[in-house]
């Protein structure tokens, strides 16, 4: 049975894809949940301060609340300010955008950023989203680092997704995933090339402590024009030195607890 708690972060889980607002019978028809038990959610909520209402059609939307208080336990962790001289350098080195995401449980997460192209095309994408494993450099990174039954297990979780949402290089069975996690594997790092976006390629390291867990991953991202495959084989050798000093600075940070971790299953030959 679902509980009032599981609903309720199922709604501020729902609403962090709609900025401008959902009104309560879009919410309650999403979530099937009966209007009368949607909308004591919702007044809650809003009581609380974690939503708000539209004045003009009613509407409610998610507050800054929420993420302050992500924003406030990062900032606390040290992870971020520790990290960002590094995501900045390599992002000037690039020329692209350089990325920090960290593993919580069965989720990735970027949490931090440094955007290096300062002309051109730029891919410069919200922050705070789960990674999509299945079709991300980042998610390709972590998952080589896994055995291919916990990638299994963590990819039915979260789904491959539509083919038409991603690159038409996107892997959609878990043969084709296998594969791009092989290379990752003898590469030492992550890259493709037309398959999270058209057009767009990404790179990435797990960023992994000496005895085995993964707590991160460092990518970059950028047009598929400039970041050509011999652009991020040339780049590979300085990514994986910025995750192993990634990897050092996150030993200082309360948000990466060895005991959370070592679930992870890290292989032998990742």
């Amino acid at each position: 049975m679902t509980t009032a708690v599981e609903r309720t972060l199922e709604i501020l889980e729902y609403l962090a894809a709609y900025p401008a607002g959902v009104p309560l019978a879009s919410i309650a028809d999403a979530l099937e949940l009966p209007r009368s038990a949607c909308h004591r959610l919702l007044t809650d909520l809003v009581r609380c301060g974690y939503l708000r209402q539209r004045r003009d059609y009613g509407d409610y939307m998610l507050t800054t609340k929420l993420a302050a208080l992500g924003l406030s336990h990062l900032s606390s962790s040290g992870i971020v300010d520790l990290a960002q001289p590094l995501l900045d350098q390599m992002a000037q080195e690039s020329g692209d955008l350089v990325r920090l995401a960290i593993v919580d449980g069965d989720r990735l997460t970027f949490v931090a950023k440094a955007q290096g192209a300062r002309n051109g095309l730029r891919y410069d994408p919200d922050m705070g989203i789960d990674v999509r494993l299945s079709c991300s450099a980042a998610g390709h990174a972590w998952m080589a680092t896994l055995s291919d039954e916990r990638v299994i297990e963590l990819v039915a979780q979260q789904g491959f997704g539509a083919p038409n949402e991603f690159g038409p290089r996107a892997p959609t069975t878990y043969r084709e995933l296998l594969a791009y996690l092989e290379l990752a594997r003898t590469r030492g790092f992550s890259m493709i090339s037309d398959v999270y976006s058209p057009g767009m390629a990404s790179m990435a390291v797990p960023i992994r402590w000496q005895e085995g867990p993964t707590v991160g991953v460092v990518s970059i991202a950028g047009p598929l024009m400039r970041l050509t495959e011999e652009r991020m084989l040339g780049l590979g050798p300085r990514l994986v030195k910025v995750a192993a000093e990634l990897a050092i600075i996150s030993r200082t940070s309360p948000l990466f607890d060895k005991d959370s971790t070592v679930a992870q299953e890290p292989t032998a030959t990742a």
